[in-house]
């Protein structure tokens, strides 16, 4: 069993912020910005790749609901879902990081020669 299918099991502890039959949002515990949350559904999906359109309608929802009660709606936040090795995805369940609560910059390839990856 993955990492976060063991929080949604409660059988490990996180901060919760919000939790819905189908989703739940915890505190990251290495923050990159003043609100950093995970909102994950408590279905296994490994990726973006695997999720169903359905899943991701109520995701959508969802995250909506939690960025207002979080009150970072109107001043602006930023949604990553990061896929794969390459990608970045160090937990192979899908999650959505919510960042916000500061004016956010670009920190990941900002002064990379984009001819390095080519």
């Amino acid at each position: 069993m993955c990492l976060f299918c063991k929080i949604v099991n409660k059988e490990i502890n996180a901060n919760i912020e919000l939790e819905n039959e189908n989703f739940l949002a915890f505190h990251d515990i290495n923050p990159k910005a003043p609100t950093h949350l995970l909102a994950i559904p408590k279905i296994h999906v490994d990726s973006f790749n695997e999720v169903s359109p359905e899943t991701m309608t109520g995701m959508t929802e969802f995250i909506q609901e939690l960025v207002k009660q979080v009150g970072i709606d109107k001043s602006g936040y930023r949604v990553i879902t990061n896929v794969g090795d390459n990608g970045g995805q160090e937990v192979k369940h899908l999650h959505f990081h919510v960042l916000g609560g500061a004016k956010l910059t670009w920190g990941h390839f900002s002064d990379a020669d984009p001819k390095d990856y080519l």
